[in-house]
């Protein structure tokens, strides 16, 4: 068995452990010197991004009032992920993912000076909105695999589980402040220098990546030799012989596709329905609960470090995020629902960081980037599927019964995975 993972199946030649290796560290990604500023980086990076939401998406509807485009922020976010997340990890694994990760950042920081400039000259269009919400998405798929393959080459599989945990938890961070922010900017600058402004976050990172010695590939003796893009398609086919790679990779994606971004879309109507309004601070404590939820998980976790990554905790912590998210869906108490929402948000970033971290240590040095891009594609492109099951499918049904519908159908389906992970374990 995996003393980093806990998976029996597991390549001992991917994470070398011995039976005298101490524990690993409690916050160790935060006392590696070389990761510390990373994660910081990360997550001023990705609140960038939010606070970009906030003020075109409030532009976008102040000048057009056109729900079609709103229907289309959320397409043009997530299906670049789904489209192209294989292809960038290839990039990530062929080239230093230092410059990968900067030219996402170059990319999000070029959007937003587009948006500046367009406010700017009053010329914003409907077509040029849609170029830059499709290249800002473009930028986060392209972002991802190389990030996740930077924090394997800082820390390494020992200490890998802290980087992954306390990542998203950064992550969380930048989700939660993203909006106060950007809502700041957008009542003291305005909307056209608040864009401006926000092109100052992406910095940190992009100067960091240019001082650290680490490029993704340090750690890794596998050559990096050219791939094309029929290489890139075969990693699917060697995914699939890895039930654990499988289950995970299939976790993340129904955890995408059924439940995804559709609370926090579907919030205002939950919160009339609670009585909380569709404004205010009741409003605001129930549509933060799961991100605060997230980061009160990620410090949990690194501090009493008793979760090991695995396939049982995975599943485990799946289907509580389903079942509480389910128990949201039917109560009709406002207490409880936001009580259920913060466990939601705890077990939900459990459930992709033990996700994640199983997908690295079980991936092939030389494939990794690829790997990490069908689970990219699984994470993050089939968020886009969630507008269906719960959004349209919630214009018949009611949105209360289309999320419980939803989440029943994540549970089932958790255990569907993880009989499939526990079959293969057998085999062997």
């Amino acid at each position: 068995m995996c003393a980093a993972c806990g998976v029996p199946t597991h390549d001992p030649q991917a994470a070398p452990v011995t039976g005298s290796a101490a524990p690993p560290r409690k916050f160790a990604a935060l006392r590696n010197k070389d990761c510390r500023p990373y994660l910081i980086g990360t997550g001023l990076a990705m609140m960038a991004d939010n606070i970009e939401h906030v003020i075109t998406y409030w532009v976008l509807w102040e000048k057009f009032r056109s729900p079609a485009l709103t229907g289309f922020q959320v397409i043009s976010h997530w299906v670049p992920f789904l489209l192209f997340s294989l292809w960038f990890g290839a990039l990530a694994d062929r080239y230093d993912c230092r410059r990968v990760i900067q030219a996402a950042q170059v990319l999000f920081m070029a959007v937003s000076a587009a948006w500046g400039v367009l406010f700017l000259t009053d010329s914003l269009t409907v077509e040029w909105a849609c170029v830059l919400l499709v290249l800002h998405g473009l930028a986060g798929s392209l972002w991802t695999p190389a990030e996740q393959l930077m924090l394997h080459d800082f820390v390494g599989p020992e200490e890998l589980p802290s980087a992954v945990r306390l990542n998203a938890t950064f992550r969380s961070l930048g989700i939660l402040f993203g909006p106060v922010v950007g809502s700041a900017l957008l009542l003291g600058l305005g909307p056209t220098w608040g864009i401006f402004a926000n092109i100052v976050f992406y910095l940190p990172l992009t100067v960091f990546l240019f001082r650290t010695k680490f490029t993704g590939h340090t750690r890794d003796s596998a050559p990096r030799t050219r791939i094309g893009a029929l290489e890139s398609l075969r990693v699917l086919r060697e995914v699939g012989s890895n039930r654990t790679l499988v289950s995970m990779i299939i976790l993340a994606g129904l955890g995408s596709f059924f439940v995804g971004a559709s609370i926090q879309s579907a919030m205002p109507t939950f919160a009339n329905d609670l009585g909380a309004g569709s404004e205010g601070t009741a409003y605001g404590v129930l549509l933060f609960a799961n991100g605060i939820g997230g980061v009160i998980g990620g410090i949990l976790l690194e501090a009493t470090n008793r979760v090991k990554p695995g396939v049982t905790a995975a599943v485990i912590a799946t289907v509580i995020y389903g079942v509480s998210t389910l128990g949201f869906a039917l109560t009709g108490s406002y207490l409880l629902a936001v009580v259920l929402l913060v466990v939601g948000g705890v077990a939900n970033l459990a459930s992709m960081s033990i996700c994640q971290t199983v997908v690295q240590l079980q991936s092939p040095p030389d494939k990794r980037g690829r790997v990490l891009g069908v689970y990219g594609m699984s994470s993050g492109g089939l968020r886009a599927g969630s507008g269906f099951t719960v959004g349209v499918f919630g214009a018949f049904v009611g949105l209360h019964t289309s999320l419980a519908i939803s989440s029943a159908a994540l549970c089932v389906g958790t255990a569907a995975a993880g009989v499939h992970a526990l079959r293969g374990r057998r085999a062997k």
